[in-house]
């Protein structure tokens, strides 16, 4: 089943990011600072998040940006290529990826790895990337006094600089290569990708969206291990934002009720009864999305929206909803048998779904 679905602008509190490590920018480090934290300097304050890899899929990312979002001016480190050695992964950062940080306002410095170590175990591998700090020092310092959007910067940036640090990861890796005696994936990869700057920022756009379609209909067509779902049935969404940038997205769960399309964003926990704090900020992440969506339509059909965050555990018995009386929700904290700090994880994560008008679900198998 296909959704279409458009977003205009993102509006929504949130209650529970983590407190932030202040980091003075004279002691600053990209590659020790904690994953997220407020960068402090004479004449700014920002919030900082950094990515471990472009794909998404490879950590918890969306946790880390979460964390920044309370804050009015932040940004975010991604390498725009992260290559692990012929017997490792290689991923690219996407254009979707850009989007979604352009549509939350968040600045992307586009980054490189100059330095790693020989992984202790595996031949043709490496392991402990370290970023350029001096080159993401000098991105830090423009935005500092930039003073256009997240949006301007961003697209600026990816018709500036990104031919020029592919480049530059072209480089790193081959002499990554000769120190270390590694072997790397082909060069033909990265000079297929730099050659979409090249021929036009369009067609990077295309491509990437391209791709994201593809994985969109993979993930689709999949049913991870992490994911507990009352049914089988997955989605696939596309949301157009106003400058028409598309993105491609997959829902783990939908249920029409009338003209209620409920879209459930699923995370399971085989061990412990609520699934991580990354997991469950991963799917805040979506819900910030999907409580702004509008003109939603399956085929030429209108819905309203209904964006649900579902927990599940094989570790809990009953149901909890944030539809739920107080004393349904004590009775669910009793039996389940909760301590402080889950039912103070729950509540704050129920009132979070009231102030901004979606719905919580926590059951067991």
């Amino acid at each position: 089943m296909n959704i279409n679905a458009e977003i205009e602008g993102i509006e929504y509190k949130l209650i529970m990011p983590n407190d932030l490590k202040e980091i003075n920018i004279v002691d600053f480090d990209i590659n020790t600072i904690p994953s997220c934290c407020i960068i402090k300097g004479e004449k700014y304050n920002f919030a900082i998040s950094k990515w471990v890899s472009p794909k998404r899929t490879r950590s918890y990312p969306f946790e880390r940006v979460y964390n920044t979002l309370c804050v009015s001016k932040k940004f975010t480190v991604i390498p725009i290529i992260k290559d692990e050695g012929s017997k490792g992964d290689r991923d690219f950062i996407q254009w979707d990826t850009i989007s979604l940080m352009s549509l939350l306002d968040v600045y992307v410095i586009f980054a490189y790895y100059y330095k790693a170590k020989k992984h202790p175990t595996r031949n043709n591998k490496i392991t402990n990337q370290k970023f350029d700090n001096e080159y993401i020092l000098t991105k830090i310092d423009e935005i500092g006094n930039y003073h256009s959007s997240a949006l301007h910067w961003n697209l600026k940036e990816i018709k500036d600089c990104l031919p020029f640090l592919v480049d530059k990861v072209k480089h790193n890796y081959s002499q990554i290569s000769k120190q270390l005696d590694v072997s790397f994936h082909g060069v033909s990869g990265i000079d297929k990708f730099k050659n979409q700057f090249e021929v036009g920022f369009n067609n990077f756009m295309e491509t990437s969206r391209d791709k994201a379609k593809g994985a969109q209909h993979r993930e689709h067509l999949t049913i991870q291990p992490k994911e507990l779902l009352t049914t089988a049935t997955k989605a696939t969404i596309t949301i157009k934002n106003y400058l028409g940038g598309l993105y491609y997205l997959t829902t783990d769960e939908i249920d029409i009720q009338g003209n209620k399309l409920y879209l459930i964003e699923g995370k399971h926990s085989a061990n412990s009864k609520l699934p991580s704090i990354g997991d469950i900020k991963d799917g805040l992440l979506k819900m910030i999305l999907y409580c702004n969506l509008t003109n939603i339509f399956i085929g030429d059909i209108s819905f309203k929206v209904v964006p649900t965050l579902k927990l599940t555990s094989s570790n809990l018995s009953g149901m909890l909803t944030s539809n739920d009386s107080e004393r349904e929700r004590h009775l669910f904290f009793n039996n389940n048998q909760f301590n402080n700090s889950q039912i103070e994880l729950v509540e704050s994560l129920l009132k979070e779904s009231t102030i901004n008008n979606f719905e919580i679900i926590i059951q067991g198998e």
